[in-house]
């Protein structure tokens, strides 16, 4: 028998021959051999060099396999027996790359592929899988440093771990392995082990092996991408159902979560199950009678837009048998991110509800404390004693004169006039002027004002009058003794409530909160168009209240006091809309006057407006003190007790600067208020004449102090 060289030269020098008995002998095993699980092939040995043609007929059925059912395991076999046809290694195997928690770890996914094993039988059961961390082995530092490793001899190399070999009794001795990336990033890793002709493999295997290795790298790559397709289409369909579904459930937490979670299994289980050999893996016990099994778990943490963890999402067991992954990760991630913010609409429902429900019950305590009994109603208007009935049920003329009645004549008096002062009068006689003002106005009759409640109707409607009076006595109503600037400073409640006026806001809220009532509400029987209208004036008359916008309409009043001096005439010819401007002023001038009635203390005879000035400074200080303490500020001059004794010189500023202004400009038109102008310049005098007794004294003490000085230093 011919020895391998002979044969070899006889080869060498006839080509054509060895061509015909290449085509006639070899050529159909060989590719068999690469595309069948079961051909067994002689000598592979002696298939080691392929034509181009062979090389094309491998790519066409490699990828006629990509186009099948799972093609990238399949294709990935067809490539690993190729190989072992070509570099005659003991087996060939591929490890997956995934995450989870944040670690990167390798599995197998075909494991001890050789030129004829089955396909079965190299496909690996998730429940039984190898898995290790990409920090272990030369496999693992593969897919670490992302370059291919040629390994002569494993027990010389630090990387080598005999994890596996403990696993499969298998030693190795060399290596191939080979890196297979997505960008920058490993997707997997081919293994060759143990050369079979040899002690180590070639420079020419290798370069075989990587060629090889860009087929698998295509398959790979194309059911990677595939995969991330099919992650992202998941993710963007719990997204949007999240977005629609997710916050249906406002009142209960747990339906809520249930609907979630319970949708979410859904979508995470849409991965074909495992069909391949099953072996439990006996590594835990079965959690109750029915025999089900806990393999894997991901569990997130629900989270708050506060940070705080809520709550916690728990998943068993993938229905395909893998292990959760970091795509698996990012999903329910999202998931628990939409039941966080879910969580916080809950809660938030909830305190909604609260604090509707204080608020109820706060308004029960408010219209307790405020709201008179029928008992109290009695001491006041004594209508059961006079007519026999409530009040509701009296003649209003009647009702009036009873009031008047009640009231000394001195004090009815007095009610109608510019000097009323409401020192002299008990809290009780106080309310009986109250209810006269709107018996005065004529209103109580005409608008059907429950009766448990000068000159104004010349410029204002009756319906006018009536809100202006009634948002007089509620435009300070539940003051807390301190001004804007104060609740502003101090971060209050209030301030935070109201962006501007805080305080007018505040009175004017409380007010309409008193008036939900209809037992307290006086505008009641107003026909709905005349309640609008009511709404919107008594809001602009509290409102009106605050000095700062004062000061911005001071300028605009004074044009529309001159306004109102020009005929209707004068203004058509002007070209200037005689209603427009007309509605205008008039909103100006009841803005305007209510500024006047709030200020009208210092109008009033010297003996009352003194007192006034004492009482509202001695308040002031008080804020005064508050600012020192509790802000740690000094406080200005006029809310500083230090400073009482300039109060007349402050009053003196008051009334120039803030004062005089509004009321001399109203008895340009309403000479009804001359007085008040008059009394204001009275009061001012008398203002002067402390503040210079004052600048005398303390000139004479300075003087004095200095003269004494003088002394010391002679």
């Amino acid at each position: 028998m011919a020895d391998k060289d002979t044969v070899e030269k006889f080869l060498d020098n006839n080509p054509q021959f060895a061509k015909e008995y290449y085509e006639k002998k070899v050529k159909a095993d060989v590719i068999t051999a690469a595309f069948s699980n079961q051909v067994q092939v002689k000598d592979p040995a002696s298939y080691k060099d392929v034509s181009t043609i062979q090389e094309a007929e491998f790519i066409f059925e490699l990828i006629k396999e990509m186009q099948g059912n799972n093609p990238m395991k399949n294709a990935l076999h067809k490539i690993l027996q190729r190989i072992a046809l070509l570099i005659q290694a003991d087996s060939y195997s591929y490890f997956g790359y995934r995450s989870r928690n944040g670690t990167p770890e390798l599995s197998t996914v075909l494991f001890d592929v050789t030129h004829n094993s089955a396909y079965d039988k190299n496909t690996v059961n998730p429940n039984i899988e190898i898995v290790f961390p990409t920090d272990m082995g030369i496999v693992g530092w593969t897919a670490h440093s992302k370059k291919p490793q040629n390994i002569a001899d494993v027990k010389k190399d630090s990387h080598f771990s005999d994890f596996v070999n403990k696993h499969t009794k298998y030693t190795t001795k060399c290596m191939l392995t080979a890196p297979i990336m997505s960008g920058k990033k490993p997707i997997g890793v081919v293994m060759a082990l143990n050369k079979q002709s040899a002690d180590e493999f070639s420079k020419s295997d290798q370069e075989l092996f990587n060629k090889y290795v860009n087929f698998a790298a295509m398959v790979t790559i194309q059911a990677h991408t595939a995969c991330m397709w099919d992650v992202e289409s998941r993710r963007s369909q719990v997204l949007l159902w999240s977005a629609s579904k997710v916050f249906e459930e406002l009142t209960d937490i747990e339906r809520q979560s249930h609907k979630a979670l319970y949708t979410w299994a859904i979508k995470l289980g849409e991965q074909e199950p495992y069909k391949g050999p099953k072996t439990p893996d006996g590594r835990k016990e079965p959690v109750d009678e029915s025999g089900w099994m806990i393999k894997n778990v991901l569990s997130l943490p629900i989270v708050n837009t506060k940070e705080e963890t809520v709550g916690v999402a728990t998943f068993f067991n993938r229905k395909d048998g893998k292990p959760f992954d970091e795509n698996d990760e990012q999903i329910t991630e999202a998931m628990t991110q939409f039941l966080g913010w879910s969580t916080l609409n809950n809660d938030t429902y909830d305190k909604l509800n609260r604090t509707e429900w204080r608020k109820d019950i706060a308004q029960e305590m408010l219209m307790y404390q405020t709201k008179v009994s029928l008992k109290e109603v009695q001491t006041i208007l004594n209508t059961q004693d006079k007519f026999g009935s409530a009040p509701e049920d009296c003649d209003q003329k009647e009702m009036y004169k009873l009031l008047r009645a009640n009231i000394p004549e001195a004090k009815s008096v007095e009610l109608l006039e510019f000097r009323f002062s409401d020192f002299p009068l008990s809290e009780v006689d106080l309310v009986k002027c109250g209810i006269r003002c709107f018996f005065e106005l004529g209103v109580v009759e005409k608008f059907k004002v429950p009766a448990e409640t000068g000159k104004l109707k010349k410029y204002y409607s009756a319906l006018e009058a009536f809100d202006m009076v009634a948002a007089g006595f509620c435009h300070d109503i539940d003051h807390r003794g301190t001004n804007n600037l104060y609740q502003t400073k101090s971060l209050s409640l209030l301030a935070k409530l109201h962006s501007s006026s805080v305080m007018e806001r505040h009175h004017l809220e409380y007010s309409k909160t008193l008036m939900e009532d209809e037992n307290l509400n006086i505008f009641q029987k107003l026909q709905k168009c005349q309640f609008e209208t009511v709404q919107h004036l008594f809001e602009v008359c509290i409102i009106a209240t605050d000095l700062a916008l004062y000061f911005k309409k001071r300028t605009m009043f004074q044009k529309i006091v001159h306004l109102s001096t020009i005929s209707l005439d004068s203004l058509v010819m002007l070209k200037l809309s005689v209603i427009n401007v007309l509605e205008w002023c008039h909103i100006f001038r009841r803005a305007m006057m209510m500024t006047a009635c709030d200020l009208s203390a210092i109008t009033k005879p010297w003996e009352i407006q003194s007192k006034v000035a004492l009482m509202v400074a001695a308040e002031f200080w008080e804020q005064g003190d508050l600012e020192r303490t509790v802000l740690d500020q000094q406080p200005i001059p006029m809310m500083d007790r230090n400073h009482a004794g300039e109060l007349p010189k402050m009053q003196c500023g008051f009334i120039d600067f803030v004062c005089s202004f509004v009321y001399k400009e109203f008895s340009r038109f309403h000479t009804e208020i001359s007085p008040m102008f008059e009394g204001l310049n009275i009061n001012r005098g008398e203002w002067k004449a402390l503040a210079d007794v004052h600048e005398a004294k303390m000139k004479a003490t300075e003087e004095e102090k200095k003269r004494l000085e003088g002394g010391d230093d002679q």
